[in-house]
Protein backbone atom coordinates (compact mmCIF):
# COMPACT_ATOMS: atom_id res chain seq x y z
CA UNK A 1 0.00 0.00 0.00
CA UNK A 2 2.84 2.39 0.91
CA UNK A 3 4.59 1.59 -2.38
CA UNK A 4 1.39 2.30 -4.33
CA UNK A 5 1.07 5.62 -2.53
CA UNK A 6 4.65 6.56 -3.47
CA UNK A 7 3.99 5.73 -7.13
CA UNK A 8 0.82 7.82 -7.00
CA UNK A 9 2.80 10.81 -5.71
CA UNK A 10 5.28 10.36 -8.54
CA UNK A 11 2.53 10.31 -11.17
CA UNK A 12 0.98 13.43 -9.69
CA UNK A 13 4.36 15.16 -9.86
CA UNK A 14 4.87 14.16 -13.49
CA UNK A 15 1.45 15.58 -14.38
CA UNK A 16 2.24 19.16 -13.32
CA UNK A 17 5.08 20.05 -15.70
CA UNK A 18 3.60 23.58 -15.97
CA UNK A 19 4.94 26.70 -17.54
CA UNK A 20 7.28 27.45 -14.62
CA UNK A 21 9.31 24.23 -14.87
CA UNK A 22 13.03 24.55 -15.54
CA UNK A 23 15.66 22.06 -16.58
CA UNK A 24 17.93 23.25 -13.79
CA UNK A 25 16.28 24.36 -10.57
CA UNK A 26 17.62 24.03 -7.02
CA UNK A 27 20.75 22.50 -8.54
CA UNK A 28 22.70 23.01 -5.32
CA UNK A 29 20.72 20.04 -3.96
CA UNK A 30 22.24 17.82 -6.69
CA UNK A 31 25.93 18.45 -5.91
CA UNK A 32 26.11 15.60 -3.42
CA UNK A 33 27.40 15.01 0.10
CA UNK A 34 30.07 12.79 1.67
CA UNK A 35 33.52 12.56 0.11
CA UNK A 36 33.27 8.75 0.11
CA UNK A 37 30.26 8.90 -2.23
CA UNK A 38 31.76 11.62 -4.41
CA UNK A 39 34.93 9.55 -4.84
CA UNK A 40 32.71 6.82 -6.35
CA UNK A 41 31.03 9.32 -8.70
CA UNK A 42 27.82 9.22 -6.62
CA UNK A 43 27.10 5.60 -7.58
CA UNK A 44 25.83 4.76 -4.09
CA UNK A 45 22.02 4.57 -4.41
CA UNK A 46 21.91 0.82 -3.84
CA UNK A 47 24.37 0.36 -0.95
CA UNK A 48 24.40 3.61 1.08
CA UNK A 49 23.79 2.71 4.72
CA UNK A 50 24.88 5.47 7.08
CA UNK A 51 23.91 8.99 8.18
CA UNK A 52 24.48 10.26 4.62
CA UNK A 53 21.71 7.98 3.34
CA UNK A 54 19.32 10.79 4.19
CA UNK A 55 20.65 12.46 1.05
CA UNK A 56 21.49 9.50 -1.24
CA UNK A 57 18.63 7.13 -0.42
CA UNK A 58 16.75 7.43 2.89
CA UNK A 59 15.94 3.70 2.82
CA UNK A 60 19.57 3.07 3.82
CA UNK A 61 19.09 4.70 7.23
CA UNK A 62 17.70 1.44 8.64
CA UNK A 63 21.25 0.02 8.47
CA UNK A 64 22.35 2.35 11.28
CA UNK A 65 23.48 0.62 14.44
CA UNK A 66 23.91 3.80 16.49
CA UNK A 67 23.57 7.58 16.21
CA UNK A 68 25.81 9.15 13.59
CA UNK A 69 26.96 12.67 12.72
CA UNK A 70 28.46 13.78 9.39
CA UNK A 71 30.20 16.97 8.27
CA UNK A 72 31.47 18.01 4.84
CA UNK A 73 33.06 21.05 3.24
CA UNK A 74 34.08 21.89 -0.31
CA UNK A 75 34.72 25.11 -2.22
CA UNK A 76 34.36 26.23 -5.82
CA UNK A 77 35.51 29.12 -8.05
CA UNK A 78 38.82 29.56 -6.20
CA UNK A 79 37.11 29.51 -2.79
CA UNK A 80 34.56 32.14 -3.78
CA UNK A 81 31.63 29.74 -3.29
CA UNK A 82 31.45 27.42 -0.30
CA UNK A 83 29.40 24.25 0.09
CA UNK A 84 28.79 22.91 3.59
CA UNK A 85 26.78 19.99 4.92
CA UNK A 86 25.88 18.58 8.33
CA UNK A 87 23.76 15.49 8.92
CA UNK A 88 22.54 13.57 11.95
CA UNK A 89 20.66 10.26 12.07
CA UNK A 90 19.59 7.76 14.69
CA UNK A 91 17.81 4.40 14.80
CA UNK A 92 14.40 4.43 16.48
CA UNK A 93 14.29 0.66 16.91
CA UNK A 94 15.47 -2.40 14.99
CA UNK A 95 13.06 -1.63 12.12
CA UNK A 96 13.10 2.17 11.65
CA UNK A 97 15.35 5.25 11.74
CA UNK A 98 15.16 9.02 11.31
CA UNK A 99 17.58 11.70 10.16
CA UNK A 100 17.96 15.41 9.56
CA UNK A 101 20.48 17.29 7.41
CA UNK A 102 21.34 20.84 6.37
CA UNK A 103 23.06 21.95 3.16
CA UNK A 104 24.30 25.48 2.51
CA UNK A 105 25.77 26.67 -0.77
CA UNK A 106 26.67 30.34 -0.66
CA UNK A 107 28.76 33.21 -1.92
CA UNK A 108 29.45 35.85 0.73
CA UNK A 109 30.60 39.47 0.67
CA UNK A 110 29.55 40.27 -2.89
CA UNK A 111 30.03 43.91 -3.93
CA UNK A 112 26.74 45.69 -4.52
CA UNK A 113 27.54 48.37 -7.10
CA UNK A 114 23.94 49.16 -8.08
CA UNK A 115 24.23 52.56 -6.37
CA UNK A 116 27.82 53.27 -7.40
CA UNK A 117 26.77 56.25 -9.55
CA UNK A 118 24.87 58.99 -7.70
CA UNK A 119 22.07 61.24 -8.98
CA UNK A 120 24.60 63.68 -10.50
CA UNK A 121 26.33 60.92 -12.48
CA UNK A 122 29.40 60.83 -10.25
CA UNK A 123 31.09 57.61 -9.15
CA UNK A 124 31.02 57.35 -5.38
CA UNK A 125 32.74 54.33 -3.90
CA UNK A 126 31.20 55.01 -0.48
CA UNK A 127 27.91 53.83 -1.98
CA UNK A 128 29.21 50.27 -2.44
CA UNK A 129 27.71 47.74 -0.02
CA UNK A 130 28.20 44.04 0.57
CA UNK A 131 25.62 41.28 0.34
CA UNK A 132 25.50 37.50 0.30
CA UNK A 133 23.60 34.94 -1.70
CA UNK A 134 22.92 31.57 -0.13
CA UNK A 135 20.86 28.45 -0.78
CA UNK A 136 19.73 26.29 2.14
CA UNK A 137 18.21 22.82 2.07
CA UNK A 138 16.88 21.14 5.21
CA UNK A 139 15.89 17.48 4.86
CA UNK A 140 13.89 15.38 7.32
CA UNK A 141 14.19 11.63 6.69
CA UNK A 142 12.35 8.52 7.84
CA UNK A 143 13.14 4.91 6.95
CA UNK A 144 11.60 1.55 7.81
CA UNK A 145 12.11 -2.12 7.08
CA UNK A 146 9.27 -3.83 5.26
CA UNK A 147 7.98 -7.32 6.15
CA UNK A 148 9.77 -8.71 3.08
CA UNK A 149 13.29 -9.65 4.15
CA UNK A 150 15.94 -7.30 2.73
CA UNK A 151 13.44 -4.70 1.51
CA UNK A 152 13.45 -1.17 3.01
CA UNK A 153 11.88 2.15 2.12
CA UNK A 154 12.55 5.76 3.08
CA UNK A 155 10.97 9.18 2.61
CA UNK A 156 12.44 12.71 2.68
CA UNK A 157 10.63 15.96 3.33
CA UNK A 158 12.70 18.94 2.10
CA UNK A 159 12.44 22.62 2.92
CA UNK A 160 14.33 24.93 0.55
CA UNK A 161 15.33 28.49 1.44
CA UNK A 162 17.11 30.71 -1.11
CA UNK A 163 18.29 34.25 -0.38
CA UNK A 164 19.83 36.86 -2.71
CA UNK A 165 20.77 39.66 -0.33
CA UNK A 166 17.86 42.05 0.20
CA UNK A 167 16.83 41.70 -3.45
CA UNK A 168 14.88 38.44 -3.40
CA UNK A 169 14.23 35.29 -1.41
CA UNK A 170 12.18 32.14 -1.78
CA UNK A 171 10.72 29.19 0.11
CA UNK A 172 10.25 25.74 -1.36
CA UNK A 173 9.04 22.31 -0.34
CA UNK A 174 9.41 18.84 -1.84
CA UNK A 175 9.41 15.11 -1.20
CA UNK A 176 11.80 12.25 -2.06
CA UNK A 177 11.21 8.50 -1.79
CA UNK A 178 13.67 5.62 -1.92
CA UNK A 179 13.74 1.82 -1.85
CA UNK A 180 16.59 -0.63 -1.22
CA UNK A 181 16.68 -4.40 -1.55
CA UNK A 182 19.52 -6.72 -0.55
CA UNK A 183 19.65 -10.23 -1.96
CA UNK A 184 21.28 -13.15 -0.15
CA UNK A 185 24.23 -13.22 -2.58
CA UNK A 186 25.54 -9.71 -1.69
CA UNK A 187 23.78 -8.06 -4.62
CA UNK A 188 22.06 -4.79 -3.66
CA UNK A 189 19.48 -2.79 -5.59
CA UNK A 190 18.30 0.76 -4.99
CA UNK A 191 15.72 3.14 -6.40
CA UNK A 192 15.55 6.85 -5.56
CA UNK A 193 12.90 9.30 -6.76
CA UNK A 194 13.80 12.92 -6.06
CA UNK A 195 11.20 15.71 -6.01
CA UNK A 196 8.44 13.16 -6.65
CA UNK A 197 5.70 15.76 -6.25
CA UNK A 198 7.93 18.36 -7.94
CA UNK A 199 9.58 20.86 -5.61
CA UNK A 200 7.80 24.21 -5.70
CA UNK A 201 9.68 27.47 -5.00
CA UNK A 202 7.84 30.75 -4.45
CA UNK A 203 9.99 33.89 -4.80
CA UNK A 204 9.48 37.25 -3.12
CA UNK A 205 11.20 40.13 -4.93
CA UNK A 206 11.84 43.58 -3.46
CA UNK A 207 10.14 45.65 -6.15
CA UNK A 208 11.54 48.93 -4.83
CA UNK A 209 15.12 47.69 -5.23
CA UNK A 210 14.22 46.25 -8.64
CA UNK A 211 12.98 49.65 -9.81
CA UNK A 212 16.32 51.18 -8.83
CA UNK A 213 18.26 48.91 -11.19
CA UNK A 214 15.69 48.02 -13.88
CA UNK A 215 16.96 50.66 -16.29
CA UNK A 216 20.65 50.45 -15.49
CA UNK A 217 21.41 48.58 -18.72
CA UNK A 218 19.32 49.52 -21.73
CA UNK A 219 17.13 46.66 -22.88
CA UNK A 220 17.81 44.53 -19.80
CA UNK A 221 16.12 44.08 -16.42
CA UNK A 222 12.96 45.82 -17.60
CA UNK A 223 10.45 43.24 -16.34
CA UNK A 224 10.16 41.40 -13.06
CA UNK A 225 11.27 37.77 -13.38
CA UNK A 226 8.91 34.90 -12.67
CA UNK A 227 8.17 34.45 -8.99
CA UNK A 228 7.52 30.70 -9.06
CA UNK A 229 9.54 27.73 -10.27
CA UNK A 230 9.10 23.97 -10.18
CA UNK A 231 11.87 21.39 -9.90
CA UNK A 232 11.08 18.34 -12.01
CA UNK A 233 11.38 14.78 -10.65
CA UNK A 234 14.60 12.82 -11.10
CA UNK A 235 14.99 9.06 -10.85
CA UNK A 236 18.08 7.07 -9.85
CA UNK A 237 18.49 3.31 -10.23
CA UNK A 238 21.47 1.62 -8.61
CA UNK A 239 22.99 -1.86 -8.49
CA UNK A 240 26.04 -2.96 -6.50
CA UNK A 241 27.91 -6.07 -5.39
CA UNK A 242 30.67 -6.64 -2.84
CA UNK A 243 33.36 -9.31 -2.53
CA UNK A 244 35.71 -10.26 0.31
CA UNK A 245 39.15 -11.73 -0.38
CA UNK A 246 41.28 -13.48 2.26
CA UNK A 247 39.22 -11.93 5.05
CA UNK A 248 41.13 -8.61 4.99
CA UNK A 249 40.48 -7.31 1.48
CA UNK A 250 37.15 -6.17 0.05
CA UNK A 251 35.92 -4.80 -3.24
CA UNK A 252 32.67 -2.96 -3.90
CA UNK A 253 31.47 -2.22 -7.44
CA UNK A 254 28.40 -0.07 -8.12
CA UNK A 255 26.59 1.43 -11.08
CA UNK A 256 23.89 4.11 -11.23
CA UNK A 257 21.51 5.23 -13.96
CA UNK A 258 20.38 8.81 -13.33
CA UNK A 259 17.32 10.06 -15.19
CA UNK A 260 15.97 13.58 -15.70
CA UNK A 261 12.62 14.31 -17.35
CA UNK A 262 14.10 16.89 -19.71
CA UNK A 263 16.25 16.91 -22.84
CA UNK A 264 19.85 17.61 -21.83
CA UNK A 265 23.38 16.82 -23.02
CA UNK A 266 23.39 13.48 -21.18
CA UNK A 267 24.78 10.54 -23.12
CA UNK A 268 21.24 9.18 -23.65
CA UNK A 269 18.78 11.98 -24.31
CA UNK A 270 15.32 12.47 -25.80
CA UNK A 271 12.51 15.00 -25.56
CA UNK A 272 10.95 12.87 -22.80
CA UNK A 273 13.93 12.04 -20.59
CA UNK A 274 17.72 11.93 -20.37
CA UNK A 275 19.84 9.23 -18.75
CA UNK A 276 23.42 9.43 -17.50
CA UNK A 277 25.32 6.41 -16.10
CA UNK A 278 27.84 6.48 -13.25
CA UNK A 279 30.26 3.76 -12.16
CA UNK A 280 32.12 3.53 -8.85
CA UNK A 281 34.57 1.20 -7.06
CA UNK A 282 35.81 0.93 -3.51
CA UNK A 283 38.75 -1.20 -2.41
CA UNK A 284 39.06 -1.77 1.34
CA UNK A 285 41.67 -3.22 3.65
CA UNK A 286 40.58 -4.56 7.08
CA UNK A 287 37.58 -2.25 6.90
CA UNK A 288 39.96 0.55 7.89
CA UNK A 289 41.65 1.96 4.76
CA UNK A 290 39.75 2.63 1.53
CA UNK A 291 40.67 3.59 -2.03
CA UNK A 292 37.87 4.78 -4.30
CA UNK A 293 37.45 5.63 -7.97
CA UNK A 294 34.55 6.46 -10.19
CA UNK A 295 33.50 7.90 -13.51
CA UNK A 296 30.26 9.67 -14.36
CA UNK A 297 28.68 12.84 -15.76
CA UNK A 298 28.90 11.56 -19.34
CA UNK A 299 27.93 14.45 -21.62
CA UNK A 300 27.74 15.11 -25.35
CA UNK A 301 29.36 18.54 -25.55
CA UNK A 302 28.77 20.67 -28.63
CA UNK A 303 32.00 21.96 -30.14
CA UNK A 304 32.62 25.18 -32.07
CA UNK A 305 32.43 23.29 -35.40
CA UNK A 306 29.00 21.87 -34.39
CA UNK A 307 30.44 18.42 -33.77
CA UNK A 308 29.88 16.62 -30.49
CA UNK A 309 32.51 15.20 -28.16
CA UNK A 310 31.79 12.78 -25.34
CA UNK A 311 33.16 14.05 -22.04
CA UNK A 312 33.14 12.41 -18.63
CA UNK A 313 34.10 13.14 -15.05
CA UNK A 314 36.63 10.86 -13.32
CA UNK A 315 36.84 11.01 -9.53
CA UNK A 316 39.24 9.64 -6.94
CA UNK A 317 39.00 9.24 -3.20
CA UNK A 318 40.63 7.82 -0.08
CA UNK A 319 39.27 7.13 3.37
CA UNK A 320 40.37 6.06 6.82
CA UNK A 321 38.20 4.60 9.57
CA UNK A 322 39.24 3.90 13.14
CA UNK A 323 36.68 2.74 15.62
CA UNK A 324 33.80 5.18 15.22
CA UNK A 325 35.64 7.96 13.37
CA UNK A 326 35.88 8.07 9.57
CA UNK A 327 37.69 10.71 7.52
CA UNK A 328 37.30 10.80 3.73
CA UNK A 329 38.77 12.83 0.90
CA UNK A 330 37.71 13.08 -2.75
CA UNK A 331 39.17 14.87 -5.74
CA UNK A 332 36.49 15.35 -8.36
CA UNK A 333 36.94 15.73 -12.12
CA UNK A 334 40.55 14.52 -12.34
CA UNK A 335 42.38 16.15 -15.24
CA UNK A 336 39.45 18.47 -15.99
CA UNK A 337 37.90 15.92 -18.34
CA UNK A 338 34.42 17.48 -18.19
CA UNK A 339 32.77 20.86 -17.84
CA UNK A 340 31.90 20.05 -14.21
CA UNK A 341 33.53 21.97 -11.40
CA UNK A 342 36.44 20.14 -9.84
CA UNK A 343 36.96 20.36 -6.12
CA UNK A 344 38.84 18.96 -3.15
CA UNK A 345 36.23 17.55 -0.79
CA UNK A 346 36.72 16.56 2.85
CA UNK A 347 34.17 14.88 5.08
CA UNK A 348 33.99 13.51 8.60
CA UNK A 349 31.66 10.88 10.02
CA UNK A 350 31.29 10.12 13.71
CA UNK A 351 29.60 7.00 15.11
CA UNK A 352 28.37 7.65 18.64
CA UNK A 353 29.15 4.08 19.66
CA UNK A 354 32.67 5.27 20.55
CA UNK A 355 31.19 7.04 23.56
CA UNK A 356 29.63 3.87 25.00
Amino acid sequence: MKLNYTLLLLLIGLSVFGQTTRKYSNEFMNIGVDAAALGMSNAVTSHTGDVNSGYWNPAGLVQLEDNELALMHSSYFANIANYNYIGYAMPLDDRSAVGISLIRFGVDDILDTTQLIDEQGNINYDRINLFSTADYGVTFSYARRLPIEGLNYGINAKVIRRVIGDFANSWGFGLDAGIQFQANNDWKFGFMARDITTTYNAWSIDEEKFEQISGAVEGQNQDLPETTEITLPKLELGISKSWVFHYDYSLLAAVNLNMRFAETNDIFSSSFASVAPALGFQFGYTDMVFLRAGVGNFQNELQIDNSEDLTFQPNFGVGFRYRGIQIDYAFTDIGDQSAALYSNVFSLKLDFSIFR
